[in-house]
């Protein structure tokens, strides 16, 4: 147990991380209980590439009542219905990563198996016939459906917007809720003598900030929650190699699409990100395989438009934190950890881990229980990411480069060996209730990249073939005409944005 009853909440770092955290603990905790500090120093960058989510950030927006048109406008956000994969399973391969469920589950069983024997009996092979996202996604739409049609069923979706004027957005809505902003760089951190907790951290010009909690938003360094505390760090590269990326941003291109767009490339793989004033582009890669100024030259040889920047160099460790809690200090953010943003959990994880605080936030005092909670829960966060994006890399066809040869034959975890073999004998993805992926995601990732099921539920065989065809008919026509009835994406974009009708909230 930390001694001491908690008050003074101090956030080290600002970025996307730290003003999210202050957000959410302003918005939830109040500033009249409880003191919020965040330091940030402008001299010291962020890594800023963030500018992908997945549809859980609704949620936190909406949580802090913010209007979704507000911050459309005030982000330069597009929406994003999914991810497209090209050349993962084989050069020329091409295969969309929804947002949403495939067609209607049926007496108890998902609907990919209705598929499976649909497509065995002569059906089409394209499973997205059966997606709305995956369908509008093609034809670069987007729309509401709240406001197209109330009566269709929803269609998920998320956001690409800045991650700098996502971070400037936050820190206004949190100083308008009282919390204090301190300019300047850490240059010294206190510890209690007798239990090792942080009690202060003194910045360069001399000023010292007392806390009770702190939350580490350093970024890669864990100046807190490493630096200090010495808490350790899980190592992943061996099952997911890749430890450098190169980003810049371009001149943006039409049509704005409605999708994340990833391309495997000869030592991993390139990010497309668009958004309303530009577009944002990255190389991940592995080192091993690739230098750093060779990978630069290679990703501004495929920009959709002229380059804004020159490539900025980002080095990583995947991996988590140890102990993403330990003492008196939470780390989140990428002092906790970092997964490489293959389907778009950065900031998924930030938002997890603060809503994850504020779960087992302390009644009165820190204690063990508390904290075993966090990390039990951020760590299965974590592993379930890992095992999803180590997928991406293990089912692959390509020998065509040392890397992809490398992850074709690389040994993977017992319990990604486990979904794979279940998945390919009989349909099975083994999805547990609390996983952030679900059915729909791996079908998806593992059907899109060549693992086709040898079998299905049999239950899906019951239903007379007159039915099950007119059933399979009806549910693919209803498809096609809810994507049909939205707009082009970059025309609904223009409306959100002119529009001062709140939303979301």
């Amino acid at each position: 147990m930390t001694a001491g009853i908690i008050r003074n909440i101090v956030i080290v770092g600002g970025g996307t991380a730290g003003w999210m955290a202050a957000a959410a603990l302003s918005k939830v905790l109040g500033t009249q209980k409880y003191s919020l500090t965040l330091i940030e120093s402008d001299e010291i960058g962020t890594v800023g590439v963030g500018e992908a989510t997945i549809p859980t950030i609704q949620e936190f927006n909406r949580m802090l009542e913010i209007d979704e048109n507000t911050f459309m406008r005030e982000t330069n956000a597009s929406f994003k219905l999914g991810i497209r994969f090209l050349n993962w399973s084989a050069q020329g391969s091409d295969y969309f990563h929804p947002f949403g469920t495939y067609g209607l589950d049926m007496n108890g069983i998902n609907f990919t198996h209705y598929w499976m024997r649909y497509h065995l009996a002569g059906g089409s092979a394209d499973f997205g016939l059966f997606n709305p996202q995956t369908l509008a996604a093609r034809q670069n739409k987007f729309g509401r459906m709240a406001e197209i049609n109330p009566k269709a069923p929803n269609v998920n979706y998320a956001f690409h917007f800045d991650a700098s004027l996502y971070a400037k957005f936050l820190r206004a809505y949190s100083e308008e809720k009282g919390v204090v902003r301190r300019e300047g760089k850490i240059n010294a951190v206190a510890q209690a003598p007798d239990s090792g907790d942080v009690e202060s951290v003194t910045l360069e010009d001399g000023g010292t900030i007392n806390g009770d909690l702190f939350i580490d938003c350093s970024g890669f360094r864990g100046l807190l929650i490493e630096q200090t505390l010495k808490s350790g760090y899980t190592d992943w590269s061996h099952w997911l190699p890749c430890n450098r990326a190169v980003a810049v941003p371009c001149e943006k291109t039409r049509p704005i699409t409605p999708y994340t767009q990833s391309t495997a490339r000869e030592a991993g793989w390139q990010w497309r990100i668009p958004l309303q004033h530009r577009t944002g582009n990255g190389y991940v890669f592995c080192d091993s395989y690739l230098s750093e100024d060779k990978a630069s030259e290679l990703l501004l040889q495929r920009l959709d438009g002229k380059a804004q920047a020159e490539p900025r160099v980002i080095r990583f460790v995947t991996g988590h934190r140890t102990k993403q809690w330990n003492r008196n200090v939470v780390a989140v953010g990428l002092a906790s950890g970092f997964l490489e943003p293959l389907e778009s959990t950065s900031i998924h994880l930030v938002q997890e881990a603060v809503l994850t605080l504020l779960r087992y936030f302390p009644g009165k005092v820190i204690t063990d229980t508390l904290r075993d909670c966090f990390n039990r829960d951020m760590l299965a966060a974590y592993d379930n990411v890992k095992d999803f994006l180590i997928a991406h890399y293990k089912v692959t066809k390509r020998e065509d480069t040392d890397f992809w040869a490398h992850c074709k034959r690389m040994e993977i975890p017992d319990s990604v060996k486990f979904r794979l073999a279940a998945f390919e004998e009989h349909n099975h993805s083994l999805v547990e209730a609390n996983e952030l992926f679900k059915e729909a995601s791996w079908f998806a990732v593992l059907v899109g990249q060549g693992l086709r099921p040898l079998s299905y539920a049999p239950q899906a065989d019951v239903m007379a073939k007159e039915e099950f065809d007119w059933r399979m008919d009806r549910i693919r026509e209803g498809t096609a005409a809810l994507a049909g009835v939205m707009p082009l994406h970059e025309s609904y974009i223009a409306g959100v944005c002119a529009s001062r009708q709140r939303v979301g909230t």
